[in-house]
């Protein structure tokens, strides 16, 4: 696995590194330096998160021709004035380059607060139109948001970047399945916030046996982290994540090689009529 198809025709590597959290207001060029070094092309920015320039530090120190990487990017807010044109147009500058792989709505909820968020996205397919976004898509997204933007929308979004872990999946869940029945890619963010965040919690336990069982299958130590991606893959949900350090982003380029978690094939009866092997 290398990526994933989007709804507009064009691909999406399967894994990002994220320049949020550790790196929120934080100078990026060496992490980014890191990731792209280490095998991670995907790169993950935000206009909230004001390290853009760093970002862009790192694409370019990286030597790495502009074609051999992909960059999303996302816009929170409108200053009086701004549109989503000059913001995007700003951010281009930071990163200097000429476009964005991905360009995103980071949160509808400025837009619903001004009853405006039809209008967002008629901007963001005319950012697409012209180019600099390759593809375009949302972030937090809602189905009721996504509802109300599919009601007139030209060009659907590519991708909904969502929080989704398993203590979030009830929650998520109505949002990923009416993405699926769409079309439109979701990709995650706050995967191992179970290993991380809430190491001592319910499913702590179940990962640990998965992972074991894994280790047993793949002949190789396996992470809890990496039970956590490979249930992402299986959903065929892309990964965003932050780290610093290279033997962890070995781990999760490893990650889809692994056994699959399930066996997601079993005949209880009448094996005899297919060949297989049944219980009964």
């Amino acid at each position: 696995m290398s990526s994933f198809p989007l709804n507009d025709g064009n691909t999406i590597p399967w894994v990002a590194f994220g320049t949020g959290s550790a790196l929120f207001h934080q100078d990026a060029s060496s992490a980014i330096s890191l990731a792209i070094d280490n095998g991670l092309t995907h790169l993950d920015g935000a206009q909230m998160y004001e390290n853009e320039e760093t970002l862009g530090a790192g694409m370019k120190a990286s030597g790495k021709p502009r074609s051999d990487l992909y960059l999303t990017t996302k816009f929170h807010h409108l200053e009086p004035g701004q549109s989503i044109r000059d913001i995007l147009v700003d951010a281009l500058r930071k990163y200097d380059t000429g476009y964005v792989d991905l360009f995103l709505i980071h949160d509808p909820t400025p837009a619903n607060a001004r009853g405006e968020l039809k209008a967002y996205w008629k901007q963001m397919e005319d950012i697409k139109r012209e180019g600099l976004a390759k593809s375009i898509g949302v972030s937090n997204f809602r189905v009721p948001d996504l509802e109300d933007i599919l009601e007139t929308a030209a060009i659907l979004p590519a991708v909904n970047q969502i929080e989704l872990h398993p203590y979030v999946y009830a929650a998520a869940k109505p949002i990923y399945d009416f993405c699926t029945a769409k079309g439109i890619q979701v990709a995650s963010y706050g995967t191992l916030a179970p290993v991380l965040r809430v190491p001592d919690g319910p499913v702590t336990e179940v990962l640990t046996t998965i992972a074991s069982r894994l280790e047993e299958d793949a002949g190789k130590h396996v992470s809890t982290g990496q039970v956590l991606i490979k249930w992402l893959l299986q959903k065929n949900v892309l990964f965003v994540t932050t780290t610093s350090k290279a033997e962890r982003i070995a781990e999760i380029l490893s990650t889809p090689r692994l056994p699959d978690l399930t066996k997601l094939h079993k005949r209880i009866y009448m094996g005899h009529i297919f060949g297989e092997k049944t219980q009964y």
